[in-house]
């Protein structure tokens, strides 16, 4: 469903350049849960961000569905970004003045116009109720940011992120600001979203307890993807920090 090939990204900081993807090659299945390790500065978050179209690569290729996509116009990745990927980072990024289902609707105010809105306004709001009764903020709705917990604020940004439908979703440390407890809970719902929708998930994270139930995992090293496996094969890496340290 989606191909890397070749990826390379190099960033400035003053006169000094940073290599980060030194040549990535990944495929992604449709419906597949991926999930992407390795140290700080192993390229991870560079690497999802090439994929969803977020940033542009210095060489390579991002292909979805055989179509090259990393080449498109601003407008186009616009597009894209709007209606088949969708984003969870580890900072949840809510508006503060907005409530929980204000939050949840604005993907769908932001690519619609004005009268393109108005006329649809009532779908998209049966979508995020649902959306945030599945999620478990159904009793949330008119709260603000500041009003919920981590867990919640991570749950309504994973409602937000999927109230255009998209295909694809693209998650960074989704638990890197939660407790132990909070994060499996958000893995559990992900996976859940996975089995029942076929959503296809691609996640960034350092923390090896919350891939196990994922599908393959890909270790980026120097970056450069080092090994590929069924995530039930982990013991076969090693210790945990033999992969993210």
């Amino acid at each position: 469903m989606l191909t890397a090939i070749d990826l390379h990204k190099t960033y400035r900081k003053g006169a000094h350049q940073v290599p980060v993807l030194r040549g990535v090659d990944l495929q992604v299945a449709e419906g597949e849960f991926l999930s992407i390790v390795g140290a700080s500065g192993s390229g991870k978050t560079t690497l999802l961000h090439l994929l969803g179209t977020l940033d542009r690569p210095d060489a390579g290729e991002v292909h979805l569905e055989g179509r090259r996509i990393d080449q498109l116009s601003s407008r186009e990745r616009d597009r894209l970004r709007n209606r088949t990927f969708g984003f969870i980072f580890q900072f949840y990024h809510l508006l503060p003045e907005l409530t929980t289902l204000e939050n949840v609707l604005v993907p769908g105010m932001i690519g619609h116009s004005a009268l393109g809105w108005l006329a649809q306004r009532r779908t998209w709001r049966r979508r995020a109720l649902d959306l945030l009764e599945r999620v478990g903020l159904g009793h949330r709705l008119r709260h603000k940011p500041r009003e919920l917990s981590g867990g919640e604020m991570q749950r309504a940004a994973i409602a937000r992120a999927l109230i255009a439908q998209p295909r694809i979703l693209l998650a960074d440390e989704p638990t890197g600001n939660l407790d132990a407890d909070t994060g499996a809970a958000i893995i559990d719902l992900l996976r859940d979203l996975n089995r029942r929708d076929g959503l296809t998930i691609i996640m960034v994270t350092h923390n090896l307890d919350l891939i196990g139930d994922t599908d393959r995992v890909v270790r980026l090293v120097h970056g450069r993807v080092e090994s590929t496996l069924a995530a039930g094969l982990l013991s076969r890496l090693g210790p945990a920090t033999d992969v993210c340290s």
